[in-house]
């Protein structure tokens, strides 16, 4: 950044006006006592040596009015202060999220793709929070811890597989995991996002007592049912070669709505790629927090780049004066 600390010196400007007139009416005049020798001559240079004197005069006063306004450049800082939110994000990688009724780009893909590319969206938006994340199946573990590292959050996202902890659902389970990793940690908020495409059918913790558990600590629990309603498309091996088998996939939307009631969230159901994209999309417009900027500016004097050359100027044009360019009576 640039600035002038005293800008109202730039009006001195204006008197160089007067100057540059007066020495072009009056300046390098030889006397004669004869023009007739000179009648002959065409062509004579309108540039006279001695108006070097003038443009350097010209060039010291500007760099020194500019020095009096005293030019100063500056580096801007931020000051970033706000208190974040934890997320953890919970995962359900049970067999049925193998089922192929999301779509990207027109073609289908499983119900983990989908999930895994709209949460890496929602995670490239939360910078200033530090974010987690649960798997679950059969049993529930910490796939990765809070961080603001998003970048090694992402990668760990990618690296899930379908069965990677089971074939089986265990909600409760996956919320319990959830609420130890945040419970004692002091922030402005706690969210956890889980989603799933089942029922409870696995683990020792009841999905409910889980959801008071975790109102009990202010974290809230949204819930997302992930998959179509009907039967949904399983690409299997038959005798045939691959085959699409087509297979009912429950969704216990009752419970999931609960344990979101009792935590003061919301549930969300997406039949599809759009809609899941709008969940996470209004559930990130939800839990945003204010994030207060502190700017301020350093200065740097800039009048001696504009002095120093300046009266050097001034000892030239003295110096060239007096000497191969002086002026003779």
């Amino acid at each position: 950044m640039m600035r002038f600390a005293n800008p109202e010196y730039l009006f001195l400007l204006l008197l160089l006006i007067p100057l540059v007139r007066y020495h072009g009416r009056n300046g390098g005049r030889i006397r004669y006592s004869n023009l007739d020798l000179l009648k002959g001559l065409k062509g004579l240079p309108k540039f006279h040596p001695r108006q070097i004197l003038l443009l350097l005069r010209v060039a010291a006063i500007v760099l020194l009015v500019l020095g009096l306004a005293r030019p100063q450049a500056g580096k801007k800082f931020s000051e970033i202060t706000s208190e974040g939110v934890d997320i953890m994000l919970v995962l359900d990688t049970s067999g049925t999220m193998q089922a192929l009724d999301f779509k990207i780009d027109n073609e289908p893909a499983s119900r983990l793709t989908i999930v895994k590319k709209v949460v890496e969206d929602f995670i490239k938006k939360r910078q200033d929070d530090r974010l987690g994340l649960v798997v679950f199946g059969d049993e529930a573990f910490t796939q990765c811890p809070l961080t603001t590292d998003h970048g090694i959050l992402v990668e760990f996202l990618k690296k899930i597989e379908i069965g990677m902890a089971g074939d089986s659902t265990a909600i409760g389970s996956a919320i319990g995991t959830a609420i130890n990793r945040i419970k004692n940690l002091p922030s402005k908020s706690k969210v956890v996002i889980l989603l799933t495409d089942g029922r409870n059918n696995a683990g020792d913790l009841q999905p409910l007592k889980a959801a008071e558990l975790a109102k009990v600590f202010g974290i809230k629990v949204y819930t997302i049912g992930a998959g179509t309603k009907g039967k949904a498309p399983f690409l299997q091996d038959t005798l045939f070669g691959k085959r699409y088998v087509y297979a009912d996939v429950e969704i216990d939307e009752e419970l999931l709505t609960e344990v979101a009631r009792i935590t003061g969230a919301q549930y969300y159901r997406a039949t599809d790629t759009g809609e899941l994209e709008k969940i996470y999309a209004e559930i990130d417009r939800l839990e945003k927090h204010e994030v207060k900027v502190k700017e301020y500016t350093e200065y740097n004097e800039l009048f001696l780049w504009f002095i120093i050359p300046a009266l050097l100027l001034l000892l030239l044009e003295i110096g060239l004066s007096q000497t191969r360019l002086r002026k003779i009576p």
